[in-house]
């Protein structure tokens, strides 16, 4: 009797152990599952400053080689360079309406060469020494004081000059005129999705980190179809016509060597950091949104 007694008495002590046991079961997977959260949060803040890092450096290359004026880089030993300065008036047109220009020589002293570097704002030319680099010579810190620089915002357009349609015009100038459509749109997707991504605090919505994200991609995508598009007219049309054609027939013998500039080659880096900062935040958007 005293035996059921006592087991019947141990029945609530075993009950409490027992719960016991389970509460600190539940304790610990709380505090496991705690840390793996705090984990991947980390992990995720991680991979969001690594994406901000390359994101921030591509727009600034897709910025400055929106700024600058290097794409095109040329060379030629026509002789000294002849630059429109201004137009007849409005009574002395051609029978198509076009204005005809004077021209005024670039000053230089032979021999030498003429160098011309275009880019989305101005066309520029000016003389340097017949052994210089023509990528070298368009530093910062080789600037010529006999520069002369006109405004190109269709670049890279060619300047159709006297009757139209002119023997210099080019046949593709439509076709490259989307050159000009396609950086702008480059460069606007790009401050879009950086404005998106640190204004828009994409770590309270997932939507707003991948709206970020794919606009990157975009921004890489265009611009990737920019130095694409740059590419073809460089090696597909005839450089040489567009380099000279401010000075027609007057030397068609001259030789032109025509380069890649700097800005080609910073927009040209400036794509797989864009690219790869829109994929990290489409990673870190679809993580955040599983986390939930």
């Amino acid at each position: 009797m005293l035996g059921v007694v006592g087991i019947v008495s141990l029945r609530p002590g075993a009950r409490q152990l027992q719960s016991g046991h389970q509460t600190t079961g539940l304790r610990r997977e709380e505090e496991e599952g705690r840390q793996v959260f705090l984990d991947g949060v980390m992990r995720v803040g991680a991979a969001a400053l690594a994406g901000g890092l390359f994101g921030t450096v591509g727009t600034l290359c897709f910025f400055l080689a929106f700024a600058s004026d290097y794409w095109l880089v040329a060379s030629d030993n026509c002789g000294p360079y002849t630059w429109p300065t201004k137009t007849t008036p409005a009574g002395d047109r051609d029978a198509n309406g076009t204005e005809s220009q004077s021209f005024e020589a670039v000053p230089g002293s032979p021999p030498f060469l003429t160098l011309h570097h275009e880019g989305f704002f101005w066309r520029c030319v000016f003389h340097v020494e017949p052994t210089a680099h023509a990528v070298l010579a368009t530093l910062f810190t080789n600037q010529p004081e006999s520069k002369v620089c006109v405004h190109g915002y269709l670049f890279p357009l060619p300047v159709t000059l006297g009757p139209v349609p002119h023997p210099s015009y080019d046949a593709t100038a439509v076709f490259r005129g989307f050159w000009t459509l396609l950086i702008i749109l480059g460069l606007a997707a790009a401050l879009t999705g950086g404005f998106v991504l640190v204004c828009g605090v994409p770590f309270i919505s997932r939507k707003l980190c991948r709206l970020g994200g794919a606009l990157l991609i975009a921004a890489a995508c265009l611009f990737l179809l920019v130095l694409l598009l740059f590419v073809l007219w460089m090696e597909a049309v005839e450089v040489k016509r567009y380099i000279l054609q401010e000075r027609g027939e007057a030397c068609p013998h001259a030789e032109v060597t025509a380069l890649y500039g700097l800005s080609f080659m910073v927009a040209a880096a400036g794509v797989p950091l864009q690219l790869i900062s829109g994929l990290i935040f489409l990673l870190v958007g679809r993580a955040f949104g599983a986390s939930k």
